[in-house]
């Protein structure tokens, strides 16, 4: 099958046609991948940010159909649509146990340190135990959620990643308020989505914060009610809360630097969320004394901060009834021949989303 392969970090994709997947095992199932997203943490894997043996095959926001299913699979049968869960709880770990199958990183740990292809008769891994960049791939069956036949495949795509982490980060982590004031630091597509939630949760002001001038003429249309450049943003902040800050702030690059400029937009006892994963040794610093007189809280939130199916069936309810309008969000489309557009696109800071269609 056809695959896009990184064979050292920091270099371009190879699209070779000769990749191989494992053989479906007991309690997983193979995907005939139809659409994936190039999301930041894809390229945060071909750079040696985020840990997955090379070679690999990056890509983890991804949708497709069933093809096989392995021995004692009942939840999916061949031929279903599905969305991939990267972050798949294993149900028996004290998160799951919690009900807290998001922090579960049992399977995903697992899975990133198993080969998934075979290439040359060499093995091959896929990011995060998935490798959306290829036609097929083989996972848990708990890392795929049923989707109806009606989502078409970029739209689920989208949802397997980014819309799930953005709007979840609002509706679930910070849990805006009606009437809040809201602040959005970085505006890809995880951010726009968080910028949607922010609005169906019915914020009084929306300022998103992004240093690309095409970004900030686009946030308009979903929810934005003001923009600034990370310059002006202070100011602007100022001026739109009379020196008061934000009840929510958001970020969502993955730099020390832009949670330090989230933090500072927060009002006193003002909730800061942190969305962007950034390298290990990138801290972020507050002195003792702003941290208990300014009282403002400081959230990591992962993959939505909730139950990643319930989320995902809720958020396909939004786009039903047009509330969340998702197509809006793909800015380019690409067949994996072109996959290294993709990250170039990336790195202007002008797009949205890409979705590579398999």
């Amino acid at each position: 099958m056809r695959a896009a392969v990184l064979r050292e970090y920091n270099s371009a994709l190879e699209v070779v046609d000769t990749m191989e997947t494992v053989a479906t095992g007991p309690g997983q199932v193979r995907v005939r991948i139809r659409a994936t997203g190039a999301c930041h943490s894809d390229l945060s894997g071909m750079t040696g940010k985020l840990s997955t043996p090379a070679p690999f095959v990056p890509g983890h926001e991804g949708a497709g159909e069933i093809l096989e299913i392995g021995e004692g699979v009942t939840s999916v049968s061949p031929g279903d649509h599905v969305i991939v869960n990267f972050m798949p709880p294993c149900g028996s770990c004290a998160h799951c146990a919690r009900d807290e199958g998001h922090l579960c990183m049992a399977l995903m740990a697992t899975a990133s340190r198993t080969p998934s292809f075979r290439l040359d008769g060499k093995p091959v891994f896929g990011l995060v135990g998935c490798g959306t960049f290829a036609e097929e791939v083989v996972l848990p069956h708990q890392s795929v959620v049923p989707v109806g036949e009606d989502v078409p495949f970029d739209i689920a795509a989208l949802i397997g990643c980014g819309v799930t982490t953005g709007t979840g980060a609002v509706f679930n982590t910070a849990q805006v308020e009606k009437g809040s004031t809201v602040a959005i630091v970085g505006c890809g597509g995880v951010g726009i989505a968080a910028m949607m939630a922010a609005r169906l949760s019915g914020a009084s002001q929306i300022l998103a914060v992004d240093p690309s001038a095409a970004k900030r003429e686009l946030v308009t249309g979903f929810g934005a009610t003001a923009t600034a450049s990370p310059e002006e943003a202070a100011a602007v902040a100022d001026e739109l809360t009379g020196g008061q800050g934000f009840d929510h702030t958001f970020e969502f690059v993955g730099r020390s630097s832009t949670v330090e400029a989230a933090y500072k937009l927060a009002r006193r006892g003002g909730t800061v969320t942190v969305v962007g994963v950034g390298a290990l040794s990138d801290t972020f610093q507050v002195s003792m004394g702003a941290l208990a007189m300014q009282s403002k809280n400081v959230k990591g939130s992962v993959y939505g901060g909730a139950d990643v199916p319930r989320q995902m069936d809720h958020l396909v309810s939004l786009w039903r009834d047009g509330s969340l309008d998702l197509a809006s969000l793909i800015t380019n489309r690409i067949g994996l021949d072109d996959i290294n557009q993709a990250f170039d696109l990336m790195k202007t800071g002008d797009g949205i989303r890409t979705v590579i269609e398999l």
